[in-house]
């Protein structure tokens, strides 16, 4: 039985994440979709709400080989624990490889894992996360570019972003009262 991993942080997962997952699932005998999980990223959703829209997705395609779940360690030991000997990745034609060829040769030196490289399908090559919250930060149509599920859930997360943003600001502008008043008071007395 061969096993594969196909990692990503699917923040938030897109079209063109699940098409990469669904051929994988022809492909292998069984598919583990991992959301990756960097401390040294703030993503916009929680891992938990990523794994479960990732899950729904993937049931109403009808994956039945599919595993969702979460690693916050090296890719390359939930492989080793799931024995997994194959990673999946998706290219688009944006440099993916260049980005993924030195990540595919250290997770083989680690683990033993080779990497499978999946072009992305034309259609959906010029579909990514970021631009996903970028159209949707500026009120873009997202339609088609992110399971239906996503949607509203990235407009409830950009209207918190921006509910936060607006709190921020309106706690600088209170300072910068506070501090031209106490600099004009200071002046005023000298």
């Amino acid at each position: 039985m061969t096993i594969a991993v196909c990692p990503g942080s699917y923040d938030p997962v897109t079209a063109g994440h699940l098409d990469v997952i669904e051929r994988s699932a022809r492909f292998f005998d069984e598919v583990h979709v991992v959301v990756a999980v960097n401390a040294a990223k703030t993503p916009m959703f929680s891992e938990a709400t990523r794994v479960d829209v990732i899950r729904r997705a993937l049931d109403k395609a009808g994956c039945k080989n599919v595993t969702v779940s979460s690693t916050d360690g090296l890719i390359t030991d939930y492989c080793k624990d799931v024995g997994a000997t194959v990673i999946v990745k998706g290219l688009r034609q944006n440099g993916d490889y260049e980005a993924e060829l030195g990540m595919a040769l250290v997770n083989r030196k680690l683990a033993d894992v080779e990497t499978l490289f999946l072009p992305a399908d034309p259609i959906l090559e010029h579909i990514s996360s970021s631009i996903v919250k970028d159209v949707a930060r500026h009120g873009g149509d997202i339609t088609g570019m992110v399971p239906d599920c996503v949607a509203p859930m990235l407009v409830e997360a950009l209207n918190k972003e921006n509910e936060e943003i607006n709190v921020t600001y309106t706690k600088i502008a209170t300072l910068l009262e506070v501090l031209v008043t106490l600099f004009v008071e200071s002046v005023i007395c000298i």
